[in-house]
């Protein structure tokens, strides 16, 4: 793909990474932001590959175009790590469809590919009608050039909160058409109703979510606090074991972020520790639809310049990694 000179050149000024996955800004219902389409990669840039362990990892994983041909496996963690032998989801499915298909972040360990078919499959019977899928990983894995502090070993995947069309979508309108925020109101208001659009959710975006949880694959599903309350208050049965995977977090109130545990076959991948025990409602919750976690208790100082943290290196990831990116 790109010589470290060269793909250091193209590539601008680093990214920040934040908390994973984290939109601390708040978008207006039916916004979500496009980050803008990576550029072309010469076919023959791959003899170039030139590796240098201090170089930020996202230049070479961002430019790889491919799988890397090896065994699948997902190596390392979810925000440090990579991955050997991806596979692709298909753009289109009898029950999905990808978007955004610009960024080239379809593809994940096989384990998530079937499981996203399962899940596609099941979704109509749900009276949902399909998938719309958004970023799974890079072909190789690896810190992302935007958007992303996970989704970096194929297990992660994200699935937006709004129904496959009545028709297959052309690429254009993948690039352009906008998921559906499910928020009432902004979160970052003294006092706002952390709740979400009772227009815009329903029961079957909950069966959907529930669902999902289900599968034993799945170790967490990542779903904005305001969502996480309303699933709380849709199960009236007596299995809630499905919600303790259900975890609160920034951002994630147009999709849902599905990670799937370490394959048992992956050597080296590792695992996030359990949810804490319970269905994480009630109390657990108090925090999260609080004021504290939104609303800036100052405003920013304008003249206070932001201090950017450097992108990962190379070097922080595991050793293997190189392996993947060199392998052809």
């Amino acid at each position: 793909m790109l010589s470290a000179t060269s793909a250091l050149a193209s590539q601008g000024p680093p990214i920040p990474q934040g908390k994973p996955d984290a939109i601390v800004k708040t978008f207006a219902p039916g916004e979500t932001p496009i980050p803008t389409p990576k550029a072309n990669v010469p076919p023959s840039a791959q003899q170039a590959l030139v590796l240098h362990n201090n170089a930020p990892a996202k230049v070479y994983f961002g430019a790889m175009e491919g799988p890397a041909p090896l065994k699948a496996r997902s190596i390392g963690s979810y925000a440090k790590g990579c991955l050997a032998g991806g596979a692709a989801l298909p753009v289109d499915g009898p029950s999905w469809q990808a978007m955004r298909l610009s960024r080239n972040r379809n593809w994940g360990h096989p384990e998530l590919i079937d499981y996203l078919k399962d899940l596609a499959d099941a979704a109509p019977s749900l009276g949902w009608r399909g998938l719309l899928v958004g970023d799974l990983a890079q072909p190789r894995g690896g810190p992302m050039t935007s958007g992303h502090a996970s989704h970096q070993i194929g297990l992660d995947a994200d699935i937006w909160l709004t129904q496959m069309p009545d028709k297959r979508l052309t690429r254009e309108e993948r690039e352009e058409v906008s998921a559906v925020s499910m928020l009432k109101g902004p979160l970052d208001v003294k006092g706002a109703d952390r709740s979400v659009d009772p227009k815009k959710w329903t029961d079957i975006h909950a069966r959907l979510i529930r669902r999902a949880a289900q599968d034993k694959r799945v170790a967490r599903i990542f779903v904005n606090p305001t969502i996480k309350k309303a699933l709380c208050s849709f199960e009236t049965g007596p299995d809630r074991a499905w919600l303790r995977k259900v975890r609160p977090w920034w951002g994630h109130h147009y999709h849902f972020h599905v990670r799937l545990a370490c394959p048992k076959d992956s050597r080296g991948c590792q695992n996030q520790n359990p949810p804490p025990p319970g269905d994480g409602c009630g109390s657990n919750l108090t925090y999260w639809l609080s004021d504290e976690p939104w609303v800036p208790k100052e405003p920013r100082d304008a003249n206070k310049p932001i201090v950017k943290k450097r992108p990962m290196a190379l070097a922080a990831l595991p050793n293997d990694c190189r392996d993947v990116l060199e392998a052809n």
